[in-house]
């Protein structure tokens, strides 16, 4: 028997009130946009300072549809089209799981082109304070993916695999949505932070933008190596994953958008 640890088994739903089930996953989405928003608020503030508090306050609904709708679309599109080809109707199903980080992400940068551009403010430099805080909100989506034992790492020998309720097989795996909670979240959030709080970088209008979109493709690369690839999938060319294939470009714009970045 090779040595795990066991699966602390934390019930999805977090409160159920009659036929009304409120699950972790709905909450992590919640608090994830609450504490992005009061992060980027205060960013928002600090000089130069871009837009007010209270157009800051606007754009959280902007930024939820453009979570949603992007990150179902995503995964539509990126991961399953051919299952929604033929069912449609299960598309707007959220609640039976499916929602792409990509095409989160890329749904929240259109949503922010629309809203600066609705605002006349400068989407680079809106974007560079709204960047700060999203890596909160990435940190408790996988932790959400623990609880429900979903997106579950490769088989390991590690001291602390885990063997997974939902895995048919029952082996021992790598508990990789912590690991991406780490990387995405918990490291990427105290890199945005302390990037935030040097005045000649706030200036560099598009660097922080920048800075959270290569992090985000890094991170994510690295995450890939651990997680098991969605079954429907499996590995591309016999070696990458579809996530490392949509984060190689993330981590190309990330780049570029640090190089050209000028203070304003």
């Amino acid at each position: 028997m090779l040595p795990v640890i066991a699966f602390p088994m934390i019930d999805p739903v977090a409160l159920q009130i009659g036929p009304l089930a409120i699950r972790w996953y709905a909450l992590a989405y919640i608090a994830g946009i609450v504490l992005c928003w009061r992060i980027v608020r205060r960013v928002a503030e600090a000089a130069p300072s871009v837009g007010t508090p209270q157009k800051t306050d606007d754009f959280v609904t902007w930024a939820t549809l453009g979570i949603i709708l992007g990150g179902r679309l995503g995964y539509v599109l990126f991961y399953r089209p051919g299952h929604y080809l033929f069912h449609p109707w299960e598309i707007p199903m959220i609640w039976q799981g499916g929602m792409a980080f990509h095409g989160g992400a890329l749904g929240v940068i259109i949503a922010a082109w629309f809203f600066t551009r609705a605002q006349h403010i400068n989407p680079l430099a809106f974007g560079d304070r709204v960047a700060v805080g999203v890596p909160i909100g990435l940190l408790l989506g996988r932790l959400a993916n623990f609880i429900n034992a979903e997106l579950y790492g490769r088989p390991s020998t590690v001291p602390w695999a885990m063997i997974f309720p939902t895995d048919p097989l029952q082996t021992p795996r790598h508990p990789s949505q912590l690991y991406q909670a780490f990387l995405e979240g918990a490291l990427l959030l105290g890199v945005m932070l302390f990037l935030a709080t040097r005045p000649t970088l706030r200036a560099r209008v598009g660097f922080l933008t920048g800075a959270l979109i290569a992090g985000m493709g890094v991170a994510r690369i690295i995450g890939e190596f651990f997680r098991e690839p969605d079954a429907h999938l499996g590995y591309l060319a016999g070696i990458t994953t579809m996530g490392q294939l949509l984060s190689l470009p993330m981590l190309a714009v990330g780049i570029w958008l640090m190089r050209r970045a000028k203070s304003a």
